[in-house]
């Protein structure tokens, strides 16, 4: 059988006439060339860890909608940030599941010194004193109503709640958190909170900023996790950001630097990479993308029913957050990536 060679278009140009020669297949040829020309790279460095935190001793409870996360009385809680200690990790970040009995419709226990998540802080600190403690001061995990303010007829109260989250910052800086990270979305809050802390001689204390928090389908596991997904009645718009916007994303992050924030959080993250991208650029300042419970979750369910290589698509969104311009990730697949990077 004469093997077909088509003939050349009289006048057609050859493949270096069309590109100039410019061949960008040439560094892809090889492993070793596509590492020494690799933009971006995902280290231990860039991860935090959310751990969620139950009372009592001995305790751990998986959460079935994220396959793999578990909530974790203080004593397994403080084993696995000696965990993540050795595996170099270098921050973790806390989250209560608040017995329904401490919760009303203020939040007032977060004032509490001895409330779970100021036992939890102290409880690291003694015995992991090298590993970075975040904590959240919005009043969702201790509101009988689930929202992140306090709610008086109806409406979350913007001003009460900013005295009151500003207030909680205080007593976790004196338990030992070394990063406030308040999620609230309340307006004031960055300054009420900074000017607390200093007030009260926590000025090394930080501040990270959830700048661009945005109303979003994306949460729903994480309420599950810390018990309030039953009890939210509405939604969330009035504070969150409309996810439909971006300049407003923006201007939320220009009014928070400018009231103190020392770093910006976006929040989800992988949907919102535009949003990152952009506070990069406009600001310059040490940016942050929260990989949320949704995505966590997603990547987890499709890659268990063999839809996706699970260990591949969650690298690649860790390294999608990077290139996006992140200097960090809150991730649930923190100790299994510090892992792999280990091995």
């Amino acid at each position: 059988m004469n093997k077909f060679t088509p003939a050349k278009p009289a006048g057609a140009r050859s493949v270096d006439e069309i590109t100039g020669s410019r061949r960008l297949r040439r560094m892809r040829k090889a492993d070793w060339s596509r590492r020494l020309v690799q933009e971006n790279r995902l280290s231990v460095d860039d991860l935090i860890w959310p751990i969620f935190i139950i009372d009592g001793e001995n305790r751990r409870e998986a959460i079935p909608a994220m396959p793999g996360v578990f909530r974790l009385s203080i004593d397994l809680a403080v084993k696995e940030a000696e965990r993540a200690a050795k595996l170099g990790i270098p921050a973790i970040a806390t989250f209560p599941n608040v017995e329904m009995g401490l919760r009303d419709q203020t939040g007032a226990h977060i004032l509490e010194p001895d409330n779970l998540i100021n036992r939890a802080t102290r409880a690291f600190k003694a015995a992991v004193p090298e590993i970075g403690i975040i904590t959240d001061v919005a009043l969702d995990p201790f509101t009988s109503h689930g929202h992140d303010g306090i709610l008086r007829g109806g409406t979350i109260v913007n001003d009460e709640t900013v005295a009151q989250v500003a207030a909680a910052a205080v007593l976790q800086a004196a338990a030992g958190s070394d990063i406030i990270a308040p999620s609230d979305m309340m307006d004031g809050r960055i300054g009420a909170i900074r000017d607390a802390l200093d007030d009260n001689g926590f000025q090394d204390v930080a501040i990270m900023s959830y700048a661009t928090k945005f109303a979003s389908a994306f949460y729903g596991p994480y309420r599950e996790a810390i018990g309030t997904q039953g009890l939210l009645k509405g939604d969330k718009k009035t504070y969150y950001i409309d996810h439909a916007n971006s300049d407003e994303a923006v201007r939320e992050a220009e009014q928070d630097l400018a009231e103190g924030a020392d770093m910006l959080m976006v929040k989800p993250g992988l949907p919102y990479l535009d949003i990152i991208r952009r506070l990069k650029d406009e600001f310059r300042v040490p940016t942050f993308a929260y990989q949320v419970s949704g995505e966590y979750s997603m990547i987890k369910a499709a890659g268990a029913n063999g839809w996706i290589d699970g260990e591949k698509a969650m690298l690649e969104s860790l390294l999608a957050f990077k290139r996006a311009g992140c200097d960090g990730i809150l991730t649930y697949f923190a100790p299994e990536v510090a892992e792999m990077l280990k091995g």
